[in-house]
Protein backbone atom coordinates (compact mmCIF):
# COMPACT_ATOMS: atom_id res chain seq x y z
CA UNK A 1 0.00 0.00 0.00
CA UNK A 2 1.15 3.25 -0.66
CA UNK A 3 0.98 6.65 1.84
CA UNK A 4 -0.05 9.71 0.41
CA UNK A 5 1.24 12.91 1.51
CA UNK A 6 -0.85 15.98 -0.15
CA UNK A 7 0.56 19.68 -0.27
CA UNK A 8 -2.79 21.60 -0.15
CA UNK A 9 -4.26 24.89 0.28
CA UNK A 10 -5.12 28.15 -1.45
CA UNK A 11 -3.42 29.79 -3.98
CA UNK A 12 -0.18 30.85 -3.75
CA UNK A 13 1.04 28.72 -0.65
CA UNK A 14 4.19 27.42 -1.62
CA UNK A 15 2.32 23.83 -2.25
CA UNK A 16 4.35 22.94 -5.34
CA UNK A 17 7.66 24.23 -3.84
CA UNK A 18 7.30 21.99 -0.80
CA UNK A 19 5.69 19.69 -2.12
CA UNK A 20 9.00 19.12 -4.90
CA UNK A 21 11.99 19.63 -1.78
CA UNK A 22 9.72 17.04 0.21
CA UNK A 23 9.50 14.35 -2.85
CA UNK A 24 13.20 14.97 -2.78
CA UNK A 25 13.92 14.59 0.62
CA UNK A 26 12.30 11.74 0.94
CA UNK A 27 12.93 9.87 -2.12
CA UNK A 28 9.44 9.51 -3.64
CA UNK A 29 7.91 10.03 -6.78
CA UNK A 30 5.86 13.69 -6.99
CA UNK A 31 2.45 14.17 -8.61
CA UNK A 32 2.17 17.73 -10.07
CA UNK A 33 -1.43 19.64 -9.81
CA UNK A 34 -3.30 18.14 -12.33
CA UNK A 35 -5.65 21.29 -12.82
CA UNK A 36 -2.64 23.57 -13.25
CA UNK A 37 -1.57 21.61 -15.96
CA UNK A 38 -4.69 21.55 -17.42
CA UNK A 39 -5.38 24.87 -17.11
CA UNK A 40 -2.11 25.65 -19.02
CA UNK A 41 -2.30 22.98 -21.92
CA UNK A 42 -1.98 25.21 -25.48
CA UNK A 43 -5.78 24.33 -25.71
CA UNK A 44 -7.12 26.11 -23.11
CA UNK A 45 -4.72 29.37 -22.68
CA UNK A 46 -6.43 32.28 -23.03
CA UNK A 47 -9.99 30.94 -21.77
CA UNK A 48 -10.72 31.09 -18.30
CA UNK A 49 -12.01 28.01 -16.81
CA UNK A 50 -15.69 26.59 -16.86
CA UNK A 51 -17.70 23.87 -15.00
CA UNK A 52 -17.59 21.69 -17.63
CA UNK A 53 -13.49 21.89 -17.16
CA UNK A 54 -13.99 19.93 -13.58
CA UNK A 55 -14.42 16.54 -14.45
CA UNK A 56 -11.58 16.52 -17.07
CA UNK A 57 -9.63 17.50 -14.79
CA UNK A 58 -10.73 14.87 -12.03
CA UNK A 59 -10.11 12.47 -14.72
CA UNK A 60 -6.65 14.10 -15.56
CA UNK A 61 -5.65 13.51 -11.26
CA UNK A 62 -6.86 9.99 -11.36
CA UNK A 63 -5.24 8.65 -14.40
CA UNK A 64 -1.97 10.41 -13.30
CA UNK A 65 -2.53 9.29 -9.63
CA UNK A 66 -3.19 5.78 -10.96
CA UNK A 67 -0.35 5.50 -12.98
CA UNK A 68 2.27 6.70 -10.23
CA UNK A 69 0.69 4.27 -8.38
CA UNK A 70 1.20 1.26 -10.56
CA UNK A 71 4.86 1.28 -9.28
CA UNK A 72 3.90 0.88 -5.71
CA UNK A 73 6.22 3.08 -4.33
CA UNK A 74 5.58 3.27 -0.74
CA UNK A 75 5.49 7.01 -0.73
CA UNK A 76 3.49 9.34 -3.26
CA UNK A 77 3.93 13.12 -2.78
CA UNK A 78 0.72 15.01 -4.40
CA UNK A 79 0.92 18.57 -5.62
CA UNK A 80 -2.90 18.58 -4.56
CA UNK A 81 -5.19 16.09 -5.18
CA UNK A 82 -9.17 15.33 -5.50
CA UNK A 83 -10.06 17.77 -2.24
CA UNK A 84 -8.51 20.49 -3.98
CA UNK A 85 -10.62 19.80 -7.30
CA UNK A 86 -13.79 19.43 -4.64
CA UNK A 87 -12.96 22.50 -2.92
CA UNK A 88 -12.75 24.73 -6.27
CA UNK A 89 -15.47 23.17 -8.08
CA UNK A 90 -17.81 24.15 -4.77
CA UNK A 91 -16.39 27.86 -4.51
CA UNK A 92 -16.68 28.99 -8.55
CA UNK A 93 -19.35 26.71 -9.25
CA UNK A 94 -21.62 25.75 -6.17
CA UNK A 95 -21.10 22.46 -6.20
CA UNK A 96 -18.70 19.24 -6.90
CA UNK A 97 -20.08 16.31 -9.17
CA UNK A 98 -21.02 13.70 -6.61
CA UNK A 99 -18.75 10.93 -8.50
CA UNK A 100 -15.76 13.57 -7.60
CA UNK A 101 -16.75 13.96 -4.07
CA UNK A 102 -17.09 9.78 -3.73
CA UNK A 103 -13.73 9.50 -5.75
CA UNK A 104 -11.97 12.32 -3.31
CA UNK A 105 -13.20 9.97 -0.19
CA UNK A 106 -12.17 7.12 -1.68
CA UNK A 107 -8.41 8.57 -2.26
CA UNK A 108 -8.04 9.97 0.62
CA UNK A 109 -4.24 10.37 1.84
CA UNK A 110 -2.67 9.53 4.68
CA UNK A 111 -1.62 13.21 5.87
CA UNK A 112 -2.48 16.86 4.43
CA UNK A 113 -0.54 19.29 4.59
CA UNK A 114 -2.47 22.82 4.50
CA UNK A 115 -0.43 25.33 3.51
CA UNK A 116 -1.48 28.77 5.62
CA UNK A 117 -1.66 32.08 3.37
CA UNK A 118 1.04 33.87 4.80
CA UNK A 119 2.87 33.48 1.91
CA UNK A 120 2.87 36.50 -0.58
CA UNK A 121 0.62 36.42 -3.05
CA UNK A 122 2.17 36.28 -7.03
CA UNK A 123 0.52 36.53 -10.19
CA UNK A 124 1.41 33.79 -12.46
CA UNK A 125 -1.50 33.65 -15.18
CA UNK A 126 -3.31 30.94 -13.31
CA UNK A 127 -3.88 32.19 -10.24
CA UNK A 128 -7.32 34.88 -9.94
CA UNK A 129 -8.28 35.00 -5.86
CA UNK A 130 -5.87 37.44 -4.28
CA UNK A 131 -8.31 39.07 -2.16
CA UNK A 132 -10.26 35.66 -1.09
CA UNK A 133 -7.43 33.62 0.40
CA UNK A 134 -8.49 34.02 3.90
CA UNK A 135 -12.02 32.72 2.61
CA UNK A 136 -10.57 30.14 0.39
CA UNK A 137 -8.51 28.50 3.86
CA UNK A 138 -11.70 28.09 5.30
CA UNK A 139 -13.28 26.27 2.08
CA UNK A 140 -9.98 23.77 2.68
CA UNK A 141 -10.21 23.22 6.64
CA UNK A 142 -13.49 22.75 6.48
CA UNK A 143 -13.73 20.19 3.25
CA UNK A 144 -10.63 18.31 4.79
CA UNK A 145 -12.55 18.03 7.80
CA UNK A 146 -15.99 16.85 5.89
CA UNK A 147 -13.78 14.40 4.24
CA UNK A 148 -11.77 13.02 7.59
CA UNK A 149 -8.81 14.25 6.68
CA UNK A 150 -5.63 14.24 8.78
CA UNK A 151 -4.52 17.52 8.66
CA UNK A 152 -1.09 19.33 9.38
CA UNK A 153 -0.59 22.77 9.25
CA UNK A 154 1.93 24.56 7.39
CA UNK A 155 3.13 28.03 8.10
CA UNK A 156 5.83 30.42 7.70
CA UNK A 157 8.66 31.58 5.06
CA UNK A 158 11.43 30.15 3.92
CA UNK A 159 13.09 27.67 6.19
CA UNK A 160 10.64 28.48 8.80
CA UNK A 161 8.00 26.86 6.35
CA UNK A 162 9.80 23.64 5.80
CA UNK A 163 10.36 22.78 9.31
CA UNK A 164 6.92 23.43 9.73
CA UNK A 165 5.86 20.74 7.29
CA UNK A 166 8.62 18.37 8.54
CA UNK A 167 6.71 19.11 12.01
CA UNK A 168 3.86 18.37 10.84
CA UNK A 169 4.66 14.91 9.14
CA UNK A 170 6.15 13.69 12.30
CA UNK A 171 3.03 14.77 14.35
CA UNK A 172 0.82 13.37 11.38
CA UNK A 173 2.36 10.36 12.01
CA UNK A 174 3.48 9.10 8.68
CA UNK A 175 5.90 6.65 9.17
CA UNK A 176 7.38 5.55 5.51
CA UNK A 177 8.30 2.33 5.01
CA UNK A 178 12.05 2.35 4.88
CA UNK A 179 12.42 4.79 6.76
CA UNK A 180 11.82 3.96 10.58
CA UNK A 181 14.19 4.62 12.69
CA UNK A 182 16.11 1.88 14.58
Amino acid sequence: MTLRLVFTGPESTGKTTLATEFAARLGAPLLAEAARDYAQAPARLGRALTRADVEPIARLAIAREDEALAGTPPLLVLDTDLVSTVVYARHYYGSCPIWIEAEARARRGCLYLLCDIDLPWKADGVRDRPAQREMMLGLFRDTLAEFGCTVGPVTGIGATRVRAASAAVEKGGLVIPGTERA
